[in-house]
């Protein structure tokens, strides 16, 4: 199974990409759980806490060669989203969220408390956060250590710039900027509990 991978990771994209993706262990990972199919989280699987371990991203094609090719281009969009996280200082200590089992969830984003009520769709992944402020959607993908939680690419400007306003925080504008590059591409937060 693991050299039909590679054959369709090297069939969508060129030889340079694919290495830096298979010298990438996540990289890896991912591509294996999105080609057959084990990327999909459960009601159940949500429930916890969930805390921020690195950029999240994944295109959004059904397609499989395509999302085969895809994983490998989102280790690439993780690569550079990641010194602009660190910019910010996202940490496990400051970006989590808790789903609760009553529909409520609490969370900080770059250290800005965020909670309320959620729906998840478990068919089209979609979590539904409703707080008193804020409403917001967001995807979850399953991944080999935990989960992804991930916002269309260009909406992620939009939660950010409202997390840096209700904080004071200016320094989260660049993670917007980066995002806005990027279309079919949700990008967030890789997260393991």
């Amino acid at each position: 199974m693991v050299a039909g991978i590679c054959l369709l990771l090297a069939s969508c994209g060129n030889m340079s990409q694919v290495l830096s993706a298979m010298t990438n262990g996540t990289g890896v990972a991912n591509a294996i759980t999105s080609v057959i199919g084990l990327d999909k989280v459960s009601a159940q699987n949500l429930i916890g806490t969930w805390k921020y371990s690195a950029p999240g991203c994944a295109f959004t094609s059904e397609n499989l060669l395509a999302k085969a090719g895809g994983e490998v281009a989102a280790v690439q969009i993780e690569e550079k989203l990641l010194p602009y996280y660190q910019q910010v200082g996202l940490s496990s200590g400051n970006t989590y969220i808790t789903f609760n089992q009553d529909g409520t969830f609490s969370s900080k984003i770059a250290g800005t408390n965020f909670s309320g009520n959620y729906t998840f769709d478990e068919k089209s992944q979609q979590i539904k956060l409703k707080g008193i402020l804020l409403s917001i959607n967001c995807y979850t993908k399953r991944e080999l250590n935990g989960i992804s939680i991930l916002f269309e690419g260009k909406k992620l400007l939009s939660v950010l710039q409202t997390m840096a306003a209700l904080s004071g925080r200016t320094d989260i504008q660049a993670i917007g900027e980066i995002s806005k590059q990027y279309d079919g591409v949700r990008v967030g937060f890789d997260m393991k509990r």
